[in-house]
């Protein structure tokens, strides 16, 4: 059996995924520890994994991050986006592997399996020499010439001036990136590593990267630099934990459409979406159910329309097979979530990863793109009278929705990384 490191970036979008991947090492009989935040140890405890709290790096609230980071005080859009990379991600990168690296001391592991966004992971992983894991749970940001620049919601290009606008773009991008690669080289610096792997590259381990979503939702290109396996949704019905019901759950008319409107867990201002989305289907003939992202404010500050329906958090396996639609801001795994059910999507996509999820799903055909995080009451209604006229969008959906359920993601993760292990010399007996 192997010994496993498990890195998670603490932010509940981040923990559910790798929760799950956790509980299947777990099932498999392997031991693990888990490198998270406090907030999420017990959740992490609960499956019988070892907790690794984050001790030299900066515990920090997802829900108050300019508490710990002032530098993402007021930003939204590119600026947080940007913001968020070099002061979080980046930032903490040292401090992460130095945590990590203590651990290894103590007892070693076999492999670390780390959230795509664990930069400590990778540091930690160079300073010990081990086997290495990327779960990207976010869509892949691995650029190639082929493509505009990931993260800037473009499609591919088209004709001789597309291909002029990547080659443009690509260029920024590196002088955009210039104080990004900055910080990543002092964070190697401060772990007494030396020159490495380019920044761009940075979150990806060159032994293995496990991509939650299937082929259909990502750009054709000819290549990938390092060896990488699709895995589906890790967490099918969402993450959301089960929970009792809203008080109003039996209440949800059988004989009327339901559109389910979230913002995801992060960036929670209900003027966003959930308002305009609320003003744009409160007279039309489907039940909205909305969520506001925070099990601590199950109501919304707003008057809400008779046909709305309101809670903190919902459960997925409950609420998704009876969707008709869902308006989100893009959260991967939400819209992997919905794509599982054959759920289309109006996407407002308004900063981080977002933008690119809003465009993978347009292009492929299973929702509308409203390009902006921040959409008017009229765009939203024109969307989904587009949707609901369209079959097509269903249609894609749920073909897309094949795709996800023919995997198995947490215990493809599983086979993985120990094919990997046994490929690197097998795990240590007890």
């Amino acid at each position: 059996m192997a010994d496993v490191m498990i890195a998670v970036m603490p932010f509940v979008g981040h923990v559910a995924p790798l929760a799950a991947v956790a509980a299947a090492f777990r099932d498999d009989g392997h031991s693990v520890r888990v490198y998270t935040g406090s907030a999420h140890a017990d959740r992490f405890a609960a499956l019988g994994a070892d907790v690794v709290p984050w001790t030299r790096a900066p515990d920090f609230d997802e829900n108050d991050l300019a508490a710990t980071f002032p530098e993402l005080r007021g930003r939204k859009g590119p600026r947080q986006m940007l913001a968020n990379v070099r002061e979080l991600f980046i930032g903490t990168g040292a401090a992460q592997g130095d945590d990590l690296v203590a651990a290894h001391r103590e007892r070693p592991w076999d492999v670390i399996v780390a959230d795509g966004l664990s930069l400590g992971a990778h540091l930690a992983a160079e300073r010990t020499g081990t086997p290495w894991v990327t779960v990207s749970i976010v869509p892949l940001a691995i650029r190639t010439p082929e493509l505009p620049p990931p993260s800037l919601g473009l499609r591919p290009a088209r004709g001789p001036l597309g291909r002029a606008r990547d080659r443009t773009l690509h260029a920024v991008l590196g002088i955009a990136t210039r104080s990004m690669q900055q910080t990543y080289d002092a964070q190697r610096a401060a772990s007494g590593l030396g020159v490495g792997t380019p920044f761009e590259n940075a979150f990806y381990s060159p032994d293995l990267v496990c991509a939650s979503g299937v082929p259909e939702l990502e750009y054709p290109r000819t290549s990938w630099p390092m060896p990488l396996e699709f895995v589906g949704a890790l967490t099918p019905s969402g993450g959301i934990r089960p929970g009792h019901p809203p008080v109003w759950w039996p209440d949800l008319p059988a004989d009327r459409p339901i559109v389910h409107v979230t913002q995801g867990t992060l960036n929670v201002d209900p003027d966003d979406l959930l308002r305009p989305a609320l003003a744009a289907l409160g007279r039309q003939p489907v039940s909205i159910v909305a969520a506001t992202g925070r099990a601590d404010a199950p109501e919304l500050p707003f008057p809400v329309p008779p046909n709305a329906y309101v809670a903190g958090l919902l459960d997925y396996r409950e609420l998704l097979p009876r969707v008709g639609a869902m308006i989100t801001n893009g959260g991967w795994g939400g819209v992997l979530a919905a794509l599982t059910h054959g759920v289309p999507l109006i996407v407002a996509g308004g900063d981080l990863d977002k933008p690119e999820i809003a465009a993978r799903i347009d292009w492929a055909g299973a929702g509308i793109d409203l390009r902006t995080g921040t959409p008017k009451p009229r765009a939203i209604l024109e969307a989904w009278r587009r949707l609901d006229a369209d079959p097509s969008y269903a249609e894609r959906a749920a073909e897309i929705g094949r795709s996800l359920r023919g995997h198995d993601g947490p215990r493809e993760v599983v086979a993985h990384t120990l094919d990997l292990v046994a490929r690197r010399g097998g795990a240590r007996t007890a």
